[in-house]
C-alpha cells in the first residue's frame, strides 16, 4: 500500500513536471515565437521575432478580490488551436481582411485553488493576449473586482520609445483631462520618467535597435472593462498595464474592473516588424473583437464642413451655419457639422430649419454635445443630453425627427468602466435612432469601428483645433502628422479635425498666425489620417482662392479604403502611404521636417503608369511656404520613382 502511495505521488510530480515545462506557439509563417512558461510559482512569456527578443521574459496574472493570480501559480495544462476569421469592413483601414492565428489556451491554478487561463492568439507579425477567469466552485462567486493586472512588457535594453504621456485627473482646462491631448516625446530612452509621472496613454511605439519596430495597445475594451494605459519603466518589471487613477470622472465609478463570472479580460496587442509597414497596415485592433450589435441602417462615409475651427464660437449662428452649409454644397461634401452652443446662440426651432435648409442643397447635419454635466466644468452647451438613458432617448429621437444623421460628443476625460459604460451606451442608443457618433476629448478607440457599427472616429491626439489656438502647434503640425499614421492611427480611426486651406488662422486670411504647412500637404493628410469621415476645414472664401486643381481634388477626396500599404517613412519625420479606393490608387507623402526631402519611392502599384502628381514647387523668398503645382509623372517599369517633397509639404499622386 505505501508502495503504491509512492508510485502514485511519483506519478503526480512527474505528469506536473512535464506540464510545467515552458510552451510555445507560433505565427503562421512561423517568425514570430511567444513562449509561456511557470518559474518560481509565477506565470510568464516572452516573445521572439526572427530569434531576435521582442519582449524579454515578463509578468503575467491577476489581482482579484477573489484571489491573487500573480503567485503561487502552476501551469496545469495547455490546449493549442488555430483560428481562422474572414471579414469585411467599411470604416477602417481595408475592407476585407482575413485573420489567421495560432493559439494557446495556457491553464493556471493558484494555492488556493483559484483558476486562470491566459490566451495567445498569434498571427503574421501580432500577438495578442487575454485573460479568461471560469466561475470557482468553492464558494461559487459570481462576480469579482479586478484590481490589477501583472501583464508587463520587458523590452530589450537598446529600445528607444515615442511616447504621449499620461496626464492627471481632472487636469487642464476645466478638468477635463486625461483627453488623450499630450505632447508626444519621440527617440527617448526607456529610463526617462514620463511627464506626470503617470506613464504613457496607448498605443505605444518602441523601436528596439538594431532591426525591430514595435506597438504595444489594448483592444476590445467595452462597458465590461476599464480601459487601461502603460505605467513608467520599471528596471525590474519594464513596462505594466495601469488601471485609471481614481480621480478621474470626478472620482465617480471605480478605478478597478468588475467583471461577471465566467470573465475574459480586453486582449493586450503587441505588433512586431523589421519595418514600419506591419505597424502602420496592422488589422489587430479589430481581428479579436466582434460586433456586439447590428446597425440599424447602412451608415454612410463622407466629408464634413465645420466653422468653429477657425470662426470659432461666434460663427454658431443661423447665418453663418448657412455659409458652411453652402461651402459643403459646392463642394459636393456629405456633412456640415455645427459645434457648441448651438442650442442657445441658434436655438432648436431654428437648427430644425437648419437641418431642413441643409436637406435641401444636399447637406445633413451633425451637431456637437457636451457628454455630461459631473465629471468635468466645460461650461459649452448642450449639456446633461447624453448622460442618461431618458435624455438621451428624447435627444435622439428629436435628432431623427429632424434630419440630424451624426453627433460629437465631447469631453469624456476618463478611462475608468464607469466612463467606458456612457461610450457603450451613447453608440448603443444612437444607433436605434439612425446616428454616427464622433467623440472628442476622449480616449482612444479599442476595436470600437468592429464593435459598434454607428461608431466613427476619436480625435484623442493634440488635434487642429492646437493650430489654431497656438503658432507654436502651427509650427509643429508636420511633426505631429508624420508622428500618428506609426502611433494613434494604426489602432483606430482619427478624427484629427481638419485639411486646412487657410493660409492663415483667422476668419479673414490675413491675420493672427499663418499655417506652416503646404496646400499639398494639407490635401495629403486627408490620405495619411484616416477616418470614415473628414473633417474639410475649408472656409467659404477658400472657394475664390485656391487653384481649380486643389478644389477639384477636394471634391473627389474619397475616406474609404480598401487597402492600405506603408510606402516609406520614420515617425515624427516623414510619412509615405499608399491606399486604395476600388480600382484607385492614392499615395499621400508628408514633410514634417524643415529640409527639402528626396525619396526613391518603390510603388509596385502604379508600375509603367503615368499619374497624376500634386506638389509643391521649391520655395522661393518671401513665401512661407512653398506652392502647389499639378503635374504629370511617369512611374518607372519596376515601380520606382524619384520624388522630392518640399519643406513642410507633401506629394499625392493619383
Amino acid at each position: 500500500m505505501i508502495m503504491r502511495k509512492l508510485i502514485s505521488i511519483l506519478l503526480i510530480c512527474w505528469a506536473t513536471a512535464i506540464v510545467a515545462q515552458p510552451v510555445s506557439v507560433q505565427s503562421p509563417d512561423g517568425r514570430l515565437t511567444v513562449t509561456v512558461s511557470n518559474d518560481n510559482h509565477r506565470a510568464w512569456y516572452e516573445v521572439t521575432y526572427d530569434g531576435v527578443t521582442a519582449v524579454q521574459k515578463s509578468g503575467l496574472g491577476l489581482k482579484t478580490n477573489i484571489g491573487d493570480l500573480t503567485e503561487e501559480l502552476t501551469m496545469t495544462s495547455h490546449h493549442s488551436s488555430t483560428v481562422t476569421d474572414c471579414y469585411e469592413m467599411d470604416r477602417v483601414k481595408a475592407s476585407h481582411i482575413n485573420y489567421e492565428a495560432n493559439r494557446i489556451d495556457v491553464d493556471f491554478i493558484n494555492a488556493q485553488g483559484l483558476c486562470m487561463t491566459v490566451v495567445f492568439q498569434v498571427s503574421n507579425n501580432n500577438v495578442a493576449f487575454c485573460y479568461q477567469m471560469p466561475r470557482p466552485e468553492k464558494n461559487n462567486p459570481k462576480c469579482a473586482v479586478i484590481y490589477s493586472e501583472a501583464s508587463a512588457f520587458r523590452l530589450p535594453d537598446a529600445t528607444t520609445t515615442f511616447l504621449s504621456p499620461q496626464i492627471n485627473a481632472m487636469a487642464g482646462w476645466e478638468r477635463t483631462k486625461p483627453s488623450y491631448e499630450e505632447d508626444y516625446e519621440v527617440e527617448q530612452p526607456m529610463q526617462r520618467a514620463s511627464k506626470f509621472g503617470e506613464g504613457y496613454t496607448f498605443p505605444c511605439l518602441f523601436k528596439i535597435e538594431p532591426s525591430l519596430w514595435l506597438l504595444i495597445s489594448e483592444t476590445g475594451v467595452s462597458s465590461s472593462y476599464c480601459a487601461s494605459h502603460l505605467s513608467d519603466f520599471k528596471p525590474d518589471e519594464g513596462y505594466t498595464i495601469a488601471f485609471p487613477m481614481e480621480g478621474e470622472n470626478n472620482g465617480v465609478g471605480s478605478a478597478f474592473a468588475a467583471v461577471s463570472l465566467p470573465a475574459q479580460t480586453p486582449w493586450r496587442t503587441i505588433t512586431v516588424g523589421t519595418d514600419l509597414a506591419p505597424i502602420v497596415e496592422t488589422t489587430i485592433a479589430y481581428d479579436v473583437v466582434k460586433p456586439l450589435y447590428e446597425p440599424s441602417k447602412k451608415y454612410e462615409g463622407g466629408r464634413y464642413t465645420w466653422s468653429w475651427l477657425i470662426w470659432q464660437d461666434q460663427s454658431i449662428n443661423y447665418d453663418d451655419q448657412v455659409k458652411f452649409i453652402d461651402l459643403a454644397s459646392a463642394m459636393g461634401i456629405e456633412y456640415c457639422l455645427v459645434d457648441n452652443w448651438w442650442d442657445t446662440q441658434i436655438g432648436r426651432e431654428r437648427i430644425a430649419e437648419l437641418s431642413r435648409y441643409a436637406q435641401s442643397k444636399g447637406v445633413r447635419l451633425m451637431l456637437w454635445y457636451n457628454s455630461n454635466g459631473y465629471s468635468n466644468d466645460a461650461p459649452q452647451t448642450p449639456r446633461d443630453c447624453m448622460s442618461t438613458a431618458i435624455a438621451r432617448e428624447r435627444e435622439m429621437k428629436w435628432l431623427r425627427s429632424i434630419g440630424v444623421v451624426g453627433i460629437k460628443v465631447d469631453f469624456l476625460g476618463s478611462d475608468k468602466q464607469e466612463t467606458m459604460r456612457l461610450y457603450e451606451d451613447i453608440l448603443s442608443d444612437a444607433n436605434r435612432y439612425g446616428l454616427q457618433v464622433i467623440f472628442h476629448g476622449c480616449t482612444i478607440p479599442r476595436g470600437w469601428e468592429r464593435m459598434y457599427p454607428n461608431y466613427v472616429a476619436s480625435e484623442a491626439a493634440l488635434a487642429s483645433e492646437n493650430v489654431f489656438f497656438s503658432e507654436g502647434h502651427a509650427r509643429t503640425e508636420g511633426f505631429e502628422l508624420t508622428i500618428h499614421p506609426f502611433c494613434r492611427n494604426t489602432l483606430g480611426a482619427f478624427d484629427w479635425g481638419g485639411v486646412i486651406m487657410n493660409r492663415y488662422i483667422s476668419k479673414d486670411n490675413k491675420s493672427r498666425h499663418p499655417r506652416y504647412t503646404s496646400d499639398v500637404f494639407e490635401m495629403a493628410t486627408g490620405i495619411t489620417n484616416q477616418t470614415l469621415v473628414q473633417c474639410i476645414a475649408m472656409q467659404p472664401n477658400n472657394l475664390n482662392e485656391l487653384p481649380q486643381f486643389e478644389m477639384d481634388f477636394i471634391r473627389q477626396l474619397p475616406t474609404q479604403w480598401d487597402e492600405t500599404r506603408f510606402i516609406d517613412g520614420y515617425p515624427s519625420r516623414y510619412v509615405v502611404l499608399a491606399r486604395r479606393h476600388g480600382n484607385d490608387w492614392y499615395v499621400a507623402g508628408l514633410n514634417g521636417t524643415d529640409r527639402a526631402m528626396t525619396l526613391t519611392l518603390q510603388l509596385p502599384m502604379l508600375a509603367g503608369k503615368t499619374v497624376s502628381l500634386y506638389t509643391d514647387n521649391p520655395k522661393r523668398k518671401g513665401e512661407i511656404v512653398s506652392t502647389s503645382v499639378l503635374k504629370q509623372q511617369k512611374i518607372g517599369r519596376d515601380g520606382n520613382v524619384k520624388l522630392t517633397i518640399q519643406p513642410m509639404g507633401g506629394i499625392i499622386l493619383k
